[in-house]
């Protein structure tokens, strides 16, 4: 059930309307990574939750940017407004002036149409928290793009409050993921098949013309390493697991080996 008050969650101000910006805000307007699409992912994956704690933390967040996407709606619009009336801001973006009549659309800033292909949607309450992590820090992103591109102080304002927003529902869907118990790489209920979810790929090799040199990291130490497998012609030949799960932890770390199987696992050259 939705009531609308009419009042914004955050007063917008906007001292001197400037066209262009107003295209740029269309985008967390009508964008993939905007108010709107994240408002129906939240909520759809609310109503398919069955985690009634999980349910109501959806539920309260897909609700709270449908009120963000009213500020960011009101923004653009205040930005729009002289194309309703003068011909040199309407060459800003003919689109809007002449088939929006210089008001919101539901589109981002090039004109594309909002689509239903925005949502990340699985069914998978884990694999749903992880997409609205990666959601939330890629509206951060255009957020704070759109402050540098910003001179009007009352916009920039508004703007810190939505991209401060997106800091807060990172955390609550991080806790909530937390809060699951389960760890970081247990997906579904299909275990991994063992000996090929420990092998590293090295599959860029060489020294390219800008510097790019073969490197080592958290991802390719301590684990098994098959160097440019497409040049040794390497194939897996069966992959089907009975029951298997990676060697690392629940917080993604290393556990301790002993010396034979750490002897086994070393880098092959």
């Amino acid at each position: 059930m939705y009531h609308h008050i009419k009042k914004l969650m955050f007063t917008v101000r906007v001292g001197q309307p400037e066209p262009r910006f107003g295209n740029m805000l269309l985008e967390q307007f009508g964008g993939a990574n905007g108010e709107l699409a994240a408002a129906m992912q939240y909520s759809i994956q609310g109503i398919n939750c069955e985690d009634m704690p999980c349910k109501d933390l959806l539920m309260d967040i897909g609700t709270e940017e449908l009120s963000h996407l009213e500020i960011v709606g009101t923004l653009a619009r205040m930005h729009l407004k002289p194309m309703k009336t003068d011909a040199d801001a309407a060459e800003c973006d003919p689109l809007v002036a002449i088939a929006g009549g210089g008001g919101v659309t539901l589109c981002n800033s090039m004109g594309d149409a909002w689509t239903a292909d925005y949502l990340k949607v699985t069914g998978e309450l884990d694999v749903d928290l992880r997409s609205n992590i990666a959601a939330e820090a890629r509206a951060k992103i255009v957020y704070e793009r759109l402050i540098n591109f910003c001179d009007d102080p009352g916009t920039k304002e508004a703007l810190q409050f939505l991209m401060t927003r997106e800091i807060t529902h990172m955390r609550a869907f991080m806790q909530a993921l937390d809060s699951l118990g389960k760890a970081p790489l247990s997906i579904g209920l299909i275990p991994p098949t063992p000996g090929i979810v420990d092998q590293y790929y090295n599959d860029s090799t060489g020294e390219g013309d800008g510097g790019e040199v073969d490197t080592t990291g958290p991802w390719n130490t301590g684990i098994e390493v098959v160097e440019a497998p497409a040049l040794a012609e390497f194939q897996v030949l069966k992959a089907t697991p009975t029951t298997a799960q990676t060697t690392l932890d629940r917080n993604g770390k290393k556990p301790a080996r002993s010396d034979s199987k750490a002897h086994s696992a070393k880098r092959r050259r």
